[in-house]
């Protein structure tokens, strides 16, 4: 194993190890602040962090608004809240040691509000701000406000140099790095584009070279990239240690650390973690943000899986193969489909699959009568945590809506997310995880069910496993 050389991050030379910023509650200020304390980087997330009473007690989000905008409005507010409380655990936990970032979802309902508010209530105490789902082009100008780093996450070339030309050209100097993810291996939402297909996954090197080749035309040639996505033994990753061609490099780490004394996921989460298997992370389309993106292949999933199984076309009118009649709903009012997805259809109602709901693309999907009025009220109880929702239908804008009908084959994420981080049923529950997580059950040091602390974790990995 290459020796593991420190390098700047944030304006401190640290080990090039940093915690992946994952999604609501799952790396926290506990955990970063353990990440930091170890010479590392630690990340919080910024997406509808915790926050606390002041006995130290979790005030669980309770939305009083009766309109989607007011919901959205108090969501935000928590969000800041539990932003600068997460970012001052952090602080005191890290002990003045390694570097301390904060991730946002640029897709996320409210994000600049949220980090303009997170960076103004906790000064000082954030170093760097890792940023992606989305393009986020004003998180330079947002960050050098306050005089923080700021790290895109990126899944191409093409897409920095999007972002550079657009605005980060004029904020190069607080540039710290660029969060390199792999599409295809990264847990939560991932970044593949229009023109990549799921199904064939491209090796990262060759990726990570044209990104480089990229700074580097932008005067960035020794901005640190950190490879994130895939990364578990560092002794696989050696040829990019120290490798000129690639310039700089840290590795993140978005799984690993989920199975940790100080992760805060629950004990029935981190059991499920130790006994994965080889294919139980699923790459799949159903998420409300429109991305992909990769969780455990559990009950929850297998739930949609089922929903665009129980799918047909339709039409309003007799048209072409569309000839025979079915009707649907409380009324029965008819619509038009191919005689064979009719007897499909009339095989789902006899199996207790009744609900009959529109899709924005002419489909049908058939659903139990419980999971149709669990996806209603989900609906009807949006409180505005995506920019732009496909399953709700709302929009960050003035109308409160993206125009389109909602859609019932995807889920409330804010409200499983909130759910499986605080105690939920993992079964029952999304549960992000990369494609690796498999190797929990493979690795000698995991052996017995053992959960490292944070700091057994970085020092193992320093050593190539």
């Amino acid at each position: 194993m290459k020796s593991l050389d420190p390098i700047i991050i944030s304006g401190r030379e640290v080990l090039p190890l940093v915690e992946g910023g994952k999604g609501i509650a799952v790396s926290n200020g506990e955990s970063s602040g353990a990440w930091a304390a170890a010479g590392a980087v630690g990340t919080f997330s910024g997406v509808n962090a915790d926050m606390y009473d002041e006995n130290g007690e979790r005030i669980i989000m309770r939305y009083q608004g009766k309109t989607r905008t007011e919901r959205h409005r108090e969501l935000v507010a928590y969000g800041i809240r539990g932003g600068i409380a997460q970012a001052r655990i952090a602080h005191e936990s890290s002990g003045g040691q390694g570097r301390l970032h904060m991730n946002v979802l640029w897709e996320m309902g409210g994000a600049e509000a949220v980090l303009e508010g997170v960076l103004d209530g906790a000064r000082g105490l954030i170093h760097g701000v890792t940023c992606g789902a989305g393009m986020p082009y004003r998180v330079a100008e947002i960050s050098a406000r306050y005089g923080v780093y700021y790290y895109p996450i990126v899944s191409s070339a093409r897409a920095f140099r999007a972002l550079w030309k657009r605005a980060y050209h004029k904020y190069g100097a607080l540039l710290g790095g660029v969060v390199y993810e792999d599409p295809w291996l990264a847990g939560g939402h991932n970044g593949l584009s229009n023109s990549e297909d799921p199904r064939k996954p491209e090796p990262p090197y060759g990726r990570v070279r044209e990104l480089r080749a990229v700074m580097a035309e932008c005067g960035l040639a020794n901005t640190p990239i950190f490879m994130a996505g895939g990364v578990w033994w560092l002794n696989e990753w050696q040829d990019w240690i120290g490798n000129p061609e690639l310039g700089p490099i840290a590795f993140q780490y978005g799984t690993r650390p989920l199975l940790t004394q100080e992760s805060p996921i629950s004990e029935a989460w981190k059991d499920r973690l130790l006994n994965l298997k080889p294919g139980d992370v699923l790459l799949h389309h159903f998420s409300p943000t429109g991305f992909y993106s990769s969780a455990v292949r559990n009950g929850f999933i297998d739930e949609l899986c089922q929903r665009l199984d129980h799918q047909i076309a339709y039409s309003g009118e007799k048209i072409a193969d569309h000839e025979a009649e079915l009707p649907i709903g409380a009324r029965g009012r008819i619509v038009w489909v191919t005689p064979h997805d009719r007897e499909r259809a009339l095989g789902w109602i006899a199996e207790g699959f009744t609900e009959a709901l529109r899709t924005p693309d002419s489909t049908i999907v058939f659903v139990r009568p419980d999971k149709a009025e669990e996806i209603r009220i989900d609906q009807i109880n949006c409180m505005g945590c995506l920019s732009q929702c496909t399953f709700s239908n709302w929009a960050q804008n003035e109308a409160g809506t993206t125009g389109k009908k909602s859609d019932p084959r995807s889920f409330c994420i804010q409200k499983t997310l909130q759910n499986v981080s605080h105690g939920g049923d993992v079964e029952n529950e999304l549960m992000f995880a990369g494609h690796n997580a498999y190797r929990f059950a493979q690795d000698p040091f995991y052996a017995g069910g053992f959960i490292p602390t944070v700091r057994q974790l970085v020092e193992r990995i320093v050593t190539g496993q």
